[in-house]
């Protein structure tokens, strides 16, 4: 069972507070035990929208399966503090634990003032990433991002991004069937916006209307670790192995095989990240042995270009 801590600020976004928690929320109604808890510094917290909220003072004991979300709030380039030193010791004493922080939208600026974002790739909402990169420079604040993913802080751009980020974080822990599963239940199953570095694969390649390919997606994303021979899926579609590649194709510009391996990259990146190692990750996502895995990870990080 994981907790996760809302960090509630004055005049903090509703949708940025609503957004991830109902994904937190679906997924509990899915069997995973995810319980959620309110924090702020007083009792009660106005929103930006004018709705009063409630939240607990004394913050719960967290380990380092918990997540701290820190929702946007109106106006956070101003120079105002809007938490004190205490609380931003607890941010960076979780981080420090092994925990994630996550930020929606504003909150960036909160994880910057934690020191949070030194040495880290991050984003925010676009009206604000500018002044991020100059308020916060040991940053890299990459711009038109939906999320960025750097060493357990994760940090998303405006508003509803908050649930396409907390989405991706249900994929990379509990498998993109499960993210499928309740970006179904909340409506939100195509991607919003163009192509992202850091998003999961479970959102990037779903953005397509094909019946076909959905209903072969829904078996590798359920089955990414077994081997699946192309003639078992195209079964499963109903169409032959030569039409069901030309149709994956069209739609996700992969092939079946291809998805697979990057839905065992994604996973295993997760594990290796939180102090797996590599061998033990191969042989958790399904591959025999970590060569495989290692020419995949190298040629991921030569298509995005990253350091």
């Amino acid at each position: 069972m994981s907790r996760v801590v809302f960090l509630l600020l004055p005049q903090l976004h509703l949708l940025d507070l609503a957004g991830p928690a109902q994904v937190f929320s679906t997924a509990a109604d899915c069997g995973l035990g995810y319980r959620q808890s309110f924090v702020a510094e007083s009792s009660e917290v106005v929103t930006a929208q004018g709705l009063p909220v409630r939240a607990h003072v004394d913050w719960p004991d967290l380990d380092p399966a918990d997540l701290v979300v820190v929702p946007g709030w109106r106006s956070p380039a101003s120079r105002a503090e809007p938490a004190q030193p205490a609380t931003l010791r607890r941010l960076v004493a979780h981080h420090a634990a092994g925990g994630t922080v996550v930020s929606v939208c504003g909150g960036a600026y909160l994880l910057g003032r934690a020191g949070l974002l030194a040495g880290r790739r991050c984003t925010t909402h676009h009206e604000l990433q500018d002044e991020l990169a100059r308020r916060y420079p040991a940053a890299t604040v990459l711009n038109d991002r939906l999320y960025v993913v750097d060493d357990r802080v994760a940090t998303s751009a405006g508003i509803a991004s908050g649930i396409d980020l907390a989405l991706h974080l249900m994929a990379v822990r509990h498998g993109p069937a499960l993210a499928a599963r309740i970006a179904r239940e909340m409506v939100v199953y195509a991607r919003r916006n163009g192509h992202e570095r850091q998003d999961s694969a479970m959102l990037r390649y779903r953005s397509h209307l094909s019946d076909v390919v959905h209903r072969v997606q829904d078996v590798i994303d359920e089955r990414f670790t077994e081997a699946l021979p192309l003639g078992e899926l195209a079964g499963v579609a109903r169409v032959s192995e030569r039409t069901l590649t030309r149709l994956f194709d069209a739609s996700t510009g992969l092939t079946p095989l291809r998805y697979q391996q990057v839905l065992r990259v994604e996973r295993a990146e997760h594990l290796i990240g939180h102090g797996v190692a590599v061998e033990a990750a191969a042989r958790a996502v399904g591959f025999t042995d970590a060569r495989m895995l290692r020419r995949l990870r190298a040629r991921t990080r030569s298509t995005r270009s990253l350091p």
